[in-house]
């Protein structure tokens, strides 16, 4: 039985980079980072580089106040290009065969981070002040309420791997009959909690971030939303594979061998029937951490050698968090769709103990193949790679 074949049918994405799909795509492959430019400032009075989205999304309309909070702008933000064709899949199939599977890694806290200053003050809750705005099935169920899609509804949270793995969660919804179309992706906005957590771990750069290099020393985080509808009917894009794994090596540092991240691009190569010549380019994790960049590099050299094109893209946008991986997933389709390398950007003094990828730090570096992929590896050891195909 020939398995069913699950296609991107519309995309679209928001981040430092730029306000929509062909915005970002532009200052992507320009290797825009003016987007790391603003500042935000730590408990500990630092002020580290932040991906602040390039233009801030405009507040709910009044029939959607209950859902207030800045993730949800992003949300509708997001939503908003795909709602044609949101529209067309539930005439068509029915508002129960529509599903919406979104990665989030901190919803919308930052509404509870200014409503808890003011309760603590006053003894009371705001009045606009709605617990459920941070709860991590808000934005799929926001999803729902917009759009009218009545399927499986639910999020993904697993760190820096929800919107890849919210991404193969739709598929795989796809695949089993349970639905004909599925919104996914994965939304992410700057929070407090993150960048003074991520701060304690001794993990946030004062610079903008340094992937690879010799002197990188730690991760700049940002806004960003990428959201996708995937139907079975053919389209330019598809899912071809994707690969899954949890090593539970430590809480926040990755196993330094990459035996569960090899595991994840092997499962990957195989469930899309390639082999790892067939990359054309991989979009790597790339944090920027001294132990992340070591371990990715020695997995990817392992299993690709020096030859295959590679960047990582979050010198240009920030760490997404819940998102990077959805938002990563939308820059190698970009990649496709353009036949060409989101570049590396970077000081260009790498490392001497890491082997040597071909980082691609040439603006306009042609890629031509059919298959890509994108890497990601979170907290608690959990590794997800994805492969996407141009047909």
């Amino acid at each position: 039985m020939t398995e069913t074949p699950v296609y991107i049918a519309a995309a679209t994405a928001a981040n430092a980079l730029g306000a929509d799909w062909e915005s970002v795509a532009d200052a992507l492959f320009a290797g825009d980072r003016s987007g790391l430019e603003g500042t935000q400032r730590l408990s500990d009075g630092r002020t580290p580089p932040v991906g602040r989205l390039r233009a801030e999304p405009d507040a709910l309309p009044a029939r959607l106040a209950d859902w207030e909070s800045r993730n949800n702008r992003l949300v509708l933000h997001c939503l908003t290009p795909l709602l044609p064709a949101i529209e067309e899949a539930i005439s068509r199939f029915g508002a129960s065969r529509v599903g919406a599977v979104i990665g989030t890694s901190t919803s919308g806290i930052e509404s509870w981070e200014s409503a808890l200053p003011r309760y603590q003050a006053d003894g009371v809750w705001p009045n606009d002040f709605r617990f459920a705005r941070h709860e991590l099935g808000d934005p799929s169920a926001f999803i729902g309420a917009v759009t009218g899609a009545a399927g499986p509804c639910y999020s993904v949270s697993t760190a820096c791997t929800s919107g890849a793995k919210a991404m193969v969660s739709a598929a795989r919804l796809i695949k089993s009959g349970l639905c004909d179309a599925v919104v996914t992706g994965g939304v992410d906005t700057l929070c407090g909690l993150t960048l003074n957590g991520f701060s304690v771990l001794d993990s946030i750069s004062t610079q903008r971030c340094n992937p690879f290099s010799v002197n990188r020393d730690g991760i700049n985080i940002g806004d960003g939303g990428a959201l996708f509808l995937l139907a079975r009917e053919a389209a330019d894009i598809r899912i071809a594979g994707w690969g899954e794994s949890s090593d539970a090596y430590h809480l926040s540092a990755p196993d330094p061998d990459g035996e569960g991240a090899a595991l994840a691009i092997g499962e990957a190569l195989a469930h899309a029937g390639v082999e790892a010549r067939d990359i054309a380019y991989i979009n790597l994790h790339g944090t920027a951490t001294r132990l992340n960049d070591a371990m990715e590099a020695q997995v990817t050299y392992r299993l690709f050698g020096g030859e295959t094109p590679c960047s990582s893209t979050k010198s240009m946008t920030g760490h997404m968090l819940g998102a990077a991986g959805s938002g990563e997933a939308a820059f190698v389709a970009m990649a496709l769709q353009r036949r060409e390398a989101p570049p590396h950007v970077w000081d260009g003094e790498a490392d001497p103990d890491l082997p040597r990828l071909h980082l691609s730090d040439r603006i306009g570096e042609r890629v031509d193949g059919r298959y890509m992929m994108s890497c990601s590896y979170a907290f608690g050891g959990n590794n997800m790679a994805l492969i996407l195909a141009r047909e």
